[in-house]
C-alpha cells in the first residue's frame, strides 16, 4: 500500500485557507496561519546537550521557555549563517501524546501571508514507497511558484522518527 493511502491524503477543502510562507534557500514553504503564534528576530539560543543537531536549544520568550528547531538542518539542508532576515516562527504543534506545545522554527526569511484556493492546491506527488512525504500536506501553485504546504505536527510534533528529505 502506498504511503498516501496509508496516511490518508488531505482533501483539498482541508487545505484551503491562509498560510504563512517562508524560505529555506531558494525553496518556499507554507504553514497554516492558525498554527503561527508570532514571528520574532533571531535571538540568543541556549544550547541543550544530547539533542539532535537540528534542535538548536531553547529561548526564553517573555518568561516561557520554548525549544527551537533549525528547519534547514531538520530538512537536511546545509547550515547557513544567520542574517538580519533570519527569524524564528513561533508555532503551536501537537505532540504524539496529543498535547499542544509551543516551538520555534528558524527560517531564512518570512515571505508573505497567502490565501490559498482549492484551484491552486495539488496533492503531494508520489515519490515511491521508500520516500516518506508525511510531512507535506500538499503542494500549492501560486503565481507560477510552487510552495510546499507543511504539516507541522508531523515535522515537529512526533518523536523525530519521521524520515525527512535528505536527512541522515
Amino acid at each position: 500500500m502506498s504511503t498516501h493511502a496509508a496516511r490518508g491524503v488531505f482533501q483539498k477543502a482541508d487545505l484551503v485557507g491562509k498560510y504563512l510562507t517562508f524560505a529555506l534557500g531558494n525553496e518556499e514553504y507554507s504553514v497554516p496561519v492558525l498554527k503561527v503564534r508570532e514571528i520574532i528576530k533571531i535571538m540568543e539560543i541556549t544550547a541543550v546537550p544530547q539533542v539532535p543537531n537540528y534542535v538548536r536549544g531553547v529561548v526564553n520568550l517573555r518568561g516561557k521557555v520554548i525549544p527551537v528547531v533549525d528547519l534547514r538542518l531538520k530538512f537536511g539542508f546545509p547550515p547557513q549563517e544567520y542574517s538580519e532576515r533570519t527569524c524564528i516562527i513561533v508555532v503551536e504543534v501537537v505532540l504524539s501524546a496529543g498535547r499542544p506545545v509551543m516551538m520555534g522554527i528558524i527560517v531564512d526569511h518570512v515571505s508573505e501571508v497567502l490565501n490559498v484556493t482549492a484551484e491552486e492546491i495539488e496533492q503531494t506527488p508520489e515519490f515511491g514507497d521508500e520516500i516518506e512525504t508525511d510531512y507535506m500536506r500538499g503542494i500549492a501553485k501560486v503565481r507560477g511558484r510552487v510552495k510546499i504546504l507543511l504539516d507541522l505536527d508531523r515535522v515537529l510534533g512526533v518523536d523525530g522518527t519521521i524520515a525527512m528529505p535528505n536527512a541522515a
